[in-house]
């Protein structure tokens, strides 16, 4: 009786990998590709390739921020989407177009939103 709880856990676990992929690749075509392309290849001299990214798939700290705050030409997503989509969408962009690495957990991004929303607000404090 103890072994179904973990065997069920589990299968649940592998069931909803599909569906989080299928998430992330929707989200990235939503509010991503447009730049960086569907096939993660960017445009070469305006839009980098994610496709063998090492910022993609290096820490999750730089790109995590990267689409919190903008970068360059890129908007700032920090408004328009959560910790959980932005975690989806890295996710799935670090384990596509041959990318290999661990996915991002929205705890990662709630914790440098967080720190964000603090360095920006010692930005706006003027000194007297």
């Amino acid at each position: 009786m103890r072994m179904i709880f973990p065997l069920a856990a589990a299968a649940a676990l592998l069931s909803a990998a599909p569906a989080l992929a299928a998430d992330g690749k929707q989200m990235f075509m939503d509010n991503c590709s447009a730049c960086h392309q569907a096939t993660g290849k960017g445009i070469p001299g305006a839009f980098p390739a994610l496709a063998g990214s090492k910022v993609a798939q290096g820490d999750p700290k730089e790109p995590i921020g990267r689409i919190l705050n903008g970068r360059g030409g890129m908007p700032a997503f920090s408004q328009e989407l959560s910790d959980a989509e932005i975690s989806t969408i890295l996710t799935y962009v670090r384990a596509s177009w041959g990318n290999k690495a661990a996915p991002v957990k929205p705890q990662q991004v709630a914790a440098l939103r967080t720190g964000a929303k603090r360095e920006n607000a010692k930005e706006k404090l003027q000194a007297h």
